[in-house]
Formats: structure tokens, sequence, C-alpha cells
């Protein structure tokens, strides 16, 4: 024993050294998970996305987006793959619009056909969201939550069939400030 206090063997103090790297990269790796891997919980432009379907896993990245288009501005979150060789795919994308114009159902669903360079005759079916009328398509949901505020929960490519885009939709819900 030192004057200083018992001395430790330099193995000793090694293997402790090695054992508080091993814990700090854990540590590491736990917190540095990617956003799109979380269930849901993620807030876009004062809405709460509560559910994500499985097709949106840590090997999905996520992107904002903001930008307008005739009146109406826009929020979008989309979630995508990449491909092998390059590029990605969308899997999800969910967009918040806001402008004067969208005052009902009508105004919405003429606007997206506008947008979305639709049919006029195009095929839409009512479903409920959550006590409000909402429509839906094949690849896409949409309601008005309010007057002048919009939500579409948009499944462009298929990949996650009618079940799971609805159950997005439904998983979405405005963000209680208070």
């Amino acid at each position: 024993m030192s004057r200083d206090g018992p001395t430790v063997p330099p193995e000793v103090t090694m293997h402790v050294v090695r054992w508080v790297v091993v814990f700090l990269v854990a540590a590491f790796a736990l917190v540095s998970v990617p956003a799109a891997a979380d269930p849901g919980g993620e807030e876009l432009d004062g809405f709460t996305i509560e559910h994500l379907p499985e097709q949106v896993d840590d090997r999905t990245s996520v992107s904002d987006f903001e930008y307008e288009w005739g009146d109406v501005s826009f929020s979008s979150r989309v979630w995508e793959k990449a491909l092998e060789g390059g590029g990605a795919k969308v899997v999800l994308q969910v967009l918040v619009m806001r402008g004067t114009g969208l005052t009902d159902m009508a105004a919405l669903r003429d606007f997206l056909v506008e947008y979305h360079e639709r049919s006029p005759d195009w095929e839409l079916t009512e479903f409920d969201h959550h006590g409000l009328t909402a429509l839906h398509g094949e690849t896409e949901a949409f309601w008005l939550p309010a007057e002048g505020v919009a939500i579409e929960v948009r499944d462009a490519l298929g990949l996650l069939g009618q079940e799971e885009l609805l159950a997005t939709a439904r998983g979405i819900r405005f963000t209680d400030p208070g």
C-alpha cells in the first residue's frame, strides 16, 4: 500500500476502463436510434402522429418540408427507404394544409383533384375520423379538422394497404397546446 492509498494493479484498471467504454457505446447507441423507429408521438404543424405503420422502421428515413401551392401552405413529413443502387421510395407521407379556400369537404376534394391531377370522378369512400367526416381512396385519406385546415395521409405507391393507411389517418390528432 502506498501512502496515497491502495495501489490498483494495471490489469484491473484496464478491465474497468473496458466496461466503461462498453457502457458508453451502448448508451450512445440507444439514444441515437432514428426518429422513424418511434411508434408515434411525432408532431407536425399542430398535430400528433400517434400511429406509424410497421413499414416505417429503423431503415426508414424521415424528412420535413414546407411549401405552398396555390393559396395553400403545406407542412409535409415524408418517410422513405433507400433503394439498392441509389434513390429511395416513399413509404408514407402526411400533409397538413392550411388555406382560406379549404372551407368544407367539397372544397378540399376539389383542391386535391387539381393538386394531385385526379379525375373529377375520383372514387372516394367516407370514413369516420373521430366524429369528423373524412374521405379515402386507394392510397390516400383526408379530412378537415377545422375550416382552413386539412390533413392528408398518402401511400402513393400502395405499399401500406388500406387498413394501415386508415389506422395511420385515425392516429393523427390535434395537439392540445394546454
